[in-house]
This record gives structure tokens, sequence and C-alpha cells, in this order.
């Protein structure tokens, strides 16, 4: 088994799609942990409503890194889709579901179409400290740092984010700061 790690992000009924998302990943595949969720002001877009994001990590179904690529990109496009993602949305516009590779496992490069490590590890502050809050001693596969150390000198800019109260299978996965 490979640890895959996703970000996840919705801002058009919040609450409803990260649940969805976390249901179906529950479902699918094993070992799930999840980050808490974050409110986050929305980078790059015009459109100002805020987003949830989190970092979910679990095992990928197949032993073969390479392979899980594919279809694991697959799978969180249908489920994007799914929860009323549309393939001809602008790339910085309201999100009903996002679901983005972070890693799988230590790969690193084009695989299957999919950039890896996705660079908005170290890009956005919505991706990172929820990253390095689940999995604080995980090294990235490029740089070799721990998610904490990248966390601890991450310049947040005009980034901002803070942790919501957040309730998921009948229990408090999130609580706001």
């Amino acid at each position: 088994m490979v640890q895959v790690v996703v970000s996840i992000g919705s801002n058009i009924e919040r609450e409803r799609h990260v649940l969805a998302c976390l249901d179906a990943l529950h479902a699918e595949f094993t070992q799930l942990r999840v980050s808490r969720v974050f409110e986050s002001e929305p980078v790059g877009f015009e459109d100002g409503r805020n987003f949830y994001n989190l970092v979910a990590a679990f095992e990928s179904p197949t032993t073969e890194a390479l392979a899980a690529v594919g279809e694991l990109r697959d799978w969180c496009k249908r489920l994007e889709f799914a929860n009323g993602r549309r393939a001809d949305s602008a790339k910085f516009s309201p999100r009903t579901l996002d679901i983005d590779l972070l890693t799988v496992g230590d790969l690193s490069g084009t695989i299957d179409g999919v950039t890896l490590p996705r660079e908005e590890i170290t890009a956005n502050a919505f991706v990172l400290k929820p990253l390095a809050e689940l999995l604080p001693d995980t090294r990235h596969p490029v740089s070799q740092m721990r998610y904490a150390e990248l966390w601890a000198n991450f310049d947040l800019g005009d980034q901002r984010l803070w942790p919501v109260d957040f309730h998921w299978r009948g229990r408090l996965i999130s609580r706001a700061a």
C-alpha cells in the first residue's frame, strides 16, 4: 500500500460537499485520516466566497504507486462531477468540490498527466497548514523538508485562513481556535 494525500476544497454549499467527499473517501479507501477544516479567503478568484479546505490521507488501493496515479485522479474527477462540478468551469471560479492529488507515496514528476508532488503544497497556506497539522513529520518528496518545517518557514503574505468547527459521522473533527 502507498500513502495518498489529497486536498479538498469547496466554496459552494461548503459543508454539504465536504461531507459528501469525506463519506466517499471513507467508503472507498482504508485508514482515512483528515486534518482540521479551515475556512480561507479565495486565492486568485474574483468571486469572493470563502472556501472550506482540508487534507485527507489514506492508503491507495494498489501496491504500485505509478499504477495508482491515473486511477486516483479519475476517481477524484468522478466524485467532483457527481457533486455538481462542471468540466467547462473556469480555473478560478466557484467550486462545489475540488479534490487534488498532493502526493502519492514519494513519487515526483508528471505521471498520467498529474504533477507530483502538487506545487500548491508550498504555495498555498490552505494546503500546507492542514498538511503540516495532519502529517507534521512526513517529508516533502522533493525538498525532503518535514511539512511542519515548511509551515514554520511559510510566508503567509495576504493569505488568511482559520480553523472552523466541523462535524463528520457524529463527531467533531475540527474545532475553531
